[in-house]
């Protein structure tokens, strides 16, 4: 079980993680493209080879080298040969931007509201138990990783977020909500953040993971709890408006054609 979060990066260890089900090209491109859209991956970073991105996925080599041509084609990464080669990741904020609004435009409001359901349902039981079971160790480690948040930019909160819930779940004891903490932050996490993009709420979220510390320290499973749901609730709250948005204004740029 993961702990001592704060000396490694918790977001790439979820990007990296082992794929659930079928190894499938597709997959491995979801998850490597979730991660350079919502910054997790910056721009310019080197990928692992195809040899080792394929191990730690749980997938063939082969399956990694689709997944890997395919982004090249839509331009997310590119490939050099040499000592210094390899693939690199490209990132254009304006096409990140352009992906992540149509994957929320495929996106219903109840499919939506059952996302964050269930991602508050498993960080608010991993909070609750963190409560219950934190030392003062436990405690100055989620302190430390709040301190040293990035919040200038939408990947640094993101990545901030990612490490402080992975903790708290390894504070938890359980296994079983670690595992399912990691796989929904590669699953849901790039979309249900968004509002991340938002410096106030950057802030806000800074702001509610000070009352989940308060409330671990305070040995409060309740506050603890529900501090963890607020904040996806208000995350849907927020993507719910953004998707009214962007409809919106497809409508009115339709109209205007």
């Amino acid at each position: 079980m993961p702990n001592a979060t704060g000396r490694q990066d918790a977001a790439r260890s979820v990007v990296f993680a082992p794929l659930d089900g079928t190894g499938r090209a597709e997959l491995v491109e979801q998850r490597l493209t979730d991660a350079i859209v919502s910054g997790v991956l910056r721009d310019g970073e080197r990928l692992p080879s195809e040899s080792e991105l394929a191990r730690s996925l749980g997938v063939a080599v082969v399956t990694a080298r689709e997944a890997l041509e395919s982004m090249r084609e839509r331009g997310l990464v590119r490939t050099r040969r040499g000592r210094d080669g390899g693939s690199f990741v490209t990132h254009d904020r304006d096409a990140a931007a352009r992906l992540l609004d149509s994957r929320l435009r495929g996106h219903s409001r109840i499919e939506l509201r059952d996302l964050a359901l269930h991602v508050a349902a498993i960080a608010g039981t991993a909070a609750e138990l963190a409560a219950d079971r934190a030392s003062r160790d436990d405690v100055e480690s989620l302190l430390a990783i709040h301190a040293a948040a990035d919040l200038s930019t939408a990947g640094g909160a993101r990545r901030a977020l990612s490490r402080f819930q992975l903790e708290v779940a390894a504070i938890s004891q359980s296994p079983r909500l670690v595992r399912e903490e990691v796989r929904l932050q590669g699953e849901a996490g790039p979309l249900l953040w968004l509002c991340l993009r938002d410096q106030e709420y950057r802030d806000v979220s800074a702001a509610n993971r000070t009352r989940v510390i308060d409330a671990i320290g305070n040995v409060d499973p309740v506050a603890a709890r529900a501090a963890t749901i607020a904040q996806a609730t208000g995350a849907l709250d927020w993507l719910v408006d953004e998707k009214v948005r962007i409809e919106a204004s497809a409508d009115l740029t339709r109209e205007g054609a």
